[in-house]
């Protein structure tokens, strides 16, 4: 039996929103959850994986081929009981909704198991947030299961004030939590 509540997957892609992100990875750890991180190579940009690593105690996840070679993506997701993408971009929403994999994140998404929870946060810019194929991809993978925090008005890194900005690390954290305590887990181990 582990001593964790239960395995969470945290996915990150490129956003000034991954600070925000940190915030409730840290606290997804004090409240005694496992958590493994995969960073895009833009996501790197705005966090350190040093930073990543003392708040999970676990390697950054980065690259699905480095070592030796195995299935990586199908060992991680076996793994999680739970995956969160945050902070969500256009570009990976974007891929998801078509099916393209060709990154650690695409490919882990397409490898997950549907009857587990997964979570997209979305971060970005008011105007590509509210872009039609933003939007259409947002209900397309909304209808296949995966849960959304929406994103909620207010500044945004470029300045101006609009609909595109993360959702705040309580709400995440919240989300989260209710998700699991909703007995999603537990559905996956019984079949139910």
């Amino acid at each position: 039996m582990s001593k964790y509540k239960a395995n969470i997957l945290f996915q990150m892609t490129g956003s000034i929103a991954c600070y925000k992100a940190c915030q409730v990875i840290s606290r997804l750890v004090q409240n005694g959850y496992a958590l493994k991180t995969i960073c895009s190579k833009n996501a790197l940009n705005f966090i350190g994986k040093a930073t990543l690593e003392g708040l999970t105690k676990n390697e950054v996840l980065t690259d699905m081929f480095a070592g030796k070679f195995s299935p990586m993506h199908i060992e991680i997701s076996d793994w999680a009981d739970l995956a969160v993408l945050c902070p969500a971009t256009a570009n990976m929403i974007n891929k998801l909704s078509v099916g393209i994999a060709d990154d650690y994140i695409s490919t882990v998404f397409l490898a997950f198991d549907r009857k587990k929870p997964y979570w997209v946060v979305p971060a970005m810019n008011e105007k590509m947030y509210e872009h039609p194929t933003t939007q259409n991809s947002l209900k397309t993978i909304s209808s296949w299961g995966v849960r959304i925090l929406e994103a909620k008005e207010g500044w945004q890194a470029c300045g101006k004030k609009g609909r595109g900005r993360m959702a705040e690390p309580e709400d995440i954290y919240s989300a989260i939590i209710n998700s699991l305590a909703d007995g999603d887990v537990n559905k996956k181990e019984t079949g139910k």
